[in-house]
């Protein structure tokens, strides 16, 4: 198994356990929804994030990632 399911696995346990203690809490569903939408969205942004692998130069380092913007004028 990925390092990225691992870390989705534990973020979804996670973001039950939120949304069952916010409705024991007594929060309207509608905002348990919102919030389970919002935390599920910044989970898999940061699994990215964090089991990104880099890219390796041919050096041996850690190349740097840049990124270029072209504009195709008309």
């Amino acid at each position: 198994m990925s390092s990225f399911s691992i870390y989705m696995i534990g973020f979804v346990v996670f973001i039950g356990g939120l949304a069952y203690g916010a409705f024991l809490l007594g929060a309207p569903p509608t905002y348990i929804g919102v919030g389970v939408i919002i935390l599920a969205g910044i989970g898999l942004m940061s699994a990215t994030r964090r089991t990104r692998t880099r890219d390796i130069s041919p050096d041996g380092g850690v190349a740097q990632t840049t990124t270029t913007t072209t504009r195709n004028e008309v």
